[in-house]
């Protein structure tokens, strides 16, 4: 079987790197200040295995600009990424890279009590589409914690014509449900049947993911999963910042390799990283799966 790798986490990334003080739009707000360390860091994700990278475009949705930014910013933003997501595959050399449109939470990370009504999600969703369909090779809805949120994300890239591939995020403690509570299996197949080509779990514990990977499989389609390497993600506020979490010490990159071997032999084919997991994890994957 094949094994489709992923990059790892930009946004943590770019923390490490940036001089900057962290901001609630943070790697949106690096596409402004330093659009050099994104190319980078998408760079460094490719030298390390990656051969899906997607667009910095995680924080850059109409209702954060609003809450956090300037709506007017939202085309600069997308265009700078996918400029520094090109930037990099063309520098790197290789030409089976593929480059992922970011399909987001809409306001927040981890709380399913904020996502809109189901017809302003499709709005929101169709226009990040619309920015980014001509550019990218696929969508990867990312961090998704409710069915309602993940299925009109999926419609919305549907019309494109490209893959779409869908990762919802569950909770840390109980890998068999999405952070709103609802079943994993019936909300994966309620994507499935919105037109997913694919199904991940992402930005959860690695721990959470292994017991997620049966719950997918039983769908019929191609999944996987990319971890974070948060101690408890959930911790996160709305319009908070991700310097307010802290990083698991142990989760080396063989350490998260290990886990990564728990979900291939699931039968999971597209593997990565999420917050934490940085380059050095990735060329862990790549040498024991790539």
């Amino acid at each position: 079987m094949t094994v489709t790798i992923l990059d790892g986490g930009m946004g943590q990334e770019l923390r490490r790197r940036s001089q900057k003080s962290v901001t609630p739009l943070w790697s949106a707000q690096v596409m402004l200040d330093e659009p050099e360390l994104v190319v980078d860091v998408h760079r460094d994700f490719i030298n390390a295995g990656a051969r899906v990278i997607t667009v910095n475009t995680y924080a850059a949705t109409p209702p954060r600009l609003a809450r956090d930014g300037a709506p007017a910013w939202f085309d600069r933003l997308h265009s700078a990424a996918l400029d520094a997501a090109h930037q990099a595959r063309d520098e790197s050399g290789r030409d089976d890279v593929q480059i992922a449109g970011c399909l987001p939470p809409l306001v927040a990370s981890y709380h399913a009590d904020v996502v809109p009504d189901a017809q302003s999600c499709l709005r929101d969703y169709q226009r990040i589409v619309a920015a980014q369909a001509n550019r990218v090779d696929l969508f990867l809805g990312e961090t998704l914690t409710l069915a309602r949120e993940a299925c009109a994300a999926t419609q919305a890239a549907k019309h494109s014509g490209l893959p779409v591939w869908m990762a919802l995020s569950v909770a840390d403690d109980a890998g068999d449900r999405l952070r709103s509570g609802e079943w994993l299996a019936k909300a994966a197949n309620q994507i499935k049947s919105a037109g997913a080509d694919a199904l991940l779990v992402n930005c959860s514990a690695p721990e959470a993911i292994s017991i997620s990977m049966p719950i997918l499989a039983a769908t019929g389609l191609p999944f996987g999963g990319y971890g974070n390497g948060f101690v408890a993600a959930a911790h996160l506020k709305p319009g908070g910042t991700v310097d307010s979490l802290a990083a698991r010490e142990e989760l080396t990159p063989q350490a998260y390799a290990a886990f990564c071997a728990q979900w291939i032999a699931s039968g999971a084919e597209i593997i990565g990283g999420c917050c934490e997991i940085g380059p050095a994890h990735i060329a862990a994957i790549k040498q024991n799966f790539g």
